[in-house]
């Protein structure tokens, strides 16, 4: 059993209210050892110590002059002592009960949870990529410095936009650099203008990355169809806006098709376009963004170009810049000098508007070197053909679930399809039970409940690298759950996950009272 598991089991189970269901353990049926099949139940690796074992056998510690004080320690560590076949087992162990895209289907909306090919690992891997050193002279990574160039012209090829700015760290970074090369475009105009418009429909980051700039954050409503309301998005705009956010395709899976009369209308205002790129996969060698009138755009490396992505990363945010922002691009820039390719650290001309550093180094280079790798193996017609299979798989689950599940919106998807909850209306069945029941099935949940324009949302994007056979599973295990909480089996729903190694914890206790600290079973049994 995972650590994380056992502390929010534990403090749910400590904290809930008399009556309140609580995060327990799940009870397997009878066996001698606790077992349940292969399904194996074990201690915490502090419950599992003792003091008489280790992985490791070390030499003693030879006499030596102590120049900082006396390091000798006054308490035990707290470390528990264990075997190497224990550690072993035990992260082996965590890592079966973990869901992977390389476990099957991983349908979460807005994720782009592709399959990453293990060429691009291989190629990261390279001794020349993974044993370099941001510290290294410049002379000694010419070869590196050729990949940031030739990944920085593919993406300006994609995009339509004349630069590039690399080193963003995340989706977010990649927002917030975006925002500040706004902003200094419009100091360096002389313009103080202190509104941003956030689509309504926007990743939650989008309002943080502007207000973290300073700006006041105003929403702009979805019209019926699920798009911007352009007619709202002129009654608010004037010369105090500085730009619009806007995700295209939107957060509802469509395709915003009044885009260039958006663009119009802020930039006769004076105003930027941002873009959030997430959901690029949808558009990737069909449509270039520049071409639309957009001005700043971030991209997810780890999204569209099949980076491995979660547990915190590796993550990149690469941006994409207009000619009227690309002056302001952060540092460092890559520039052609006397001795080839290197790195322009300082803002003397031709950076001297550039907003400065905003990461160490270049950014994230391994994410770089599979992106890269991505691009050259499938080439120009390789990723038009990967955005329309995204979008042919999105529209394949659209058309077949869409008499079973309450399609939000009419008409075609682009890389992600929207269903509700109103399929489910008089059942007694939430949009969260009918979620962890598709964990029994042996499928992860699609997102739920986003976007908040819908309620009770049910997103879900296939991605290009599922087949038809794996949609179709997929498909035949929702409309059996859809038909049991229409047969009125709520409870049913209202015991899932049954089968998982764990069952469903009291999230709200756990979240109010959680468990962050371990502490021995003695002193936990004493109070202490």
């Amino acid at each position: 059993m995972s650590d994380w598991s056992r502390a929010v089991s534990a403090s749910a189970k400590e904290s809930a209210p008399p009556g309140t269901t609580s995060a327990t353990r799940k009870a397997p049926e009878a066996t001698t050892s606790g077992h349940r099949g292969l399904v194996l139940e074990e201690e915490l690796l502090f419950e599992q110590g003792s003091p008489d074992l280790s992985g490791v056998d070390l030499p003693p510690v030879e006499a030596f002059a102590d120049r900082l004080g006396s390091l000798e320690r006054k308490a035990p560590i707290g470390l528990p002592g264990l075997s190497e076949p224990q550690v072993v087992r035990h992260f082996t162990r965590l890592s079966q009960k973990n869901y992977a895209i390389d476990c099957g289907l991983y349908p979460l909306g807005s994720c782009t949870m592709k399959y990453n090919p293990r060429a691009n690992e291989r190629v990261a891997r390279l001794d020349g990529f993974a044993e370099i050193h941001p510290l290294q002279p410049a002379a000694t990574i010419k070869g590196a410095l050729q990949v940031i160039e030739d990944l920085a012209h593919w993406l300006e090829v994609l995009t339509g936009m004349p630069a590039i700015a690399l080193s963003p760290g995340a989706g977010a970074h990649g927002e917030l650099c975006g925002m500040m090369t706004i902003k200094a475009a419009l100091e360096s105009r002389g313009e103080e203008r202190r509104r941003v418009l956030v689509a309504a429909s926007a990743h939650g980051t989008n309002p943080a990355s502007a207000a973290t700039c300073g700006y006041e954050i105003e929403a702009v409503p979805s019209n019926e169809k699920g798009r911007l309301d352009l007619e709202e998005l002129e009654r608010r705009l004037g010369a105090d806006v500085a730009a619009l956010m806007l995700t295209n395709p939107n957060t509802c899976g469509l395709f915003e098709d009044e885009i260039c009369e958006i663009a119009e209308a802020l930039h006769r205002a004076g105003a930027f376009f941002y873009c959030d790129g997430a959901n690029f996969n949808a558009l990737l060698g069909r449509v270039r963004p520049g071409d639309l009138g957009i001005d700043c755009m971030h991209l997810n490396l780890h999204k569209t170009f099949s980076t491995p992505h979660g547990g915190g990363g590796p993550g990149s945010g690469p941006v994409a810049l207009s000619a009227a922002l690309a002056p302001f691009a952060p540092l460092p820039w890559l520039v052609h000098g006397e001795k080839g390719l290197c790195l322009r650290e300082g803002r003397s001309p031709p950076a001297a508007q550039s907003i400065g550093r905003i990461k160490g180094f270049h950014g994230q280079f391994g994410t770089f070197v599979r992106a890269l790798a991505y691009l050259m193996s499938l080439g120009a017609d390789g990723l038009k053909g990967a955005a329309e299979d995204a979008v042919l798989n999105a529209n394949y689950l659209r058309t077949r679930l869409e008499g079973t599940l309450s399609l939000s919106f009419p008409g075609m998807s682009m890389h992600e399809v929207l269903f509700d909850d109103r399929f489910l209306e008089g059942t007694g069945v939430s949009t969260l039970a009918f979620a962890k029941a598709m964990i029994d099935e042996g499928f992860h949940p699609m997102t739920v409940y986003f976007p908040l324009v819908v309620k009770g949302a049910m997103l879900i994007e296939p991605t290009e690298t599922e087949s038809k056979a794996s949609l179709d599973a997929f498909v035949a295990s929702l409309e059996a759950l859809a038909q049991k909480a229409r047969a009125g089996e709520a409870a049913f729903f209202h015991e899932a996950p049954r089968l998982a190694p764990r069952r469903r914890f009291d999230e709200v206790a756990a979240a109010r009272h959680p468990v962050l600290r371990w502490r021995p079973k003695a002193a936990a049994e004493n109070g202490g």
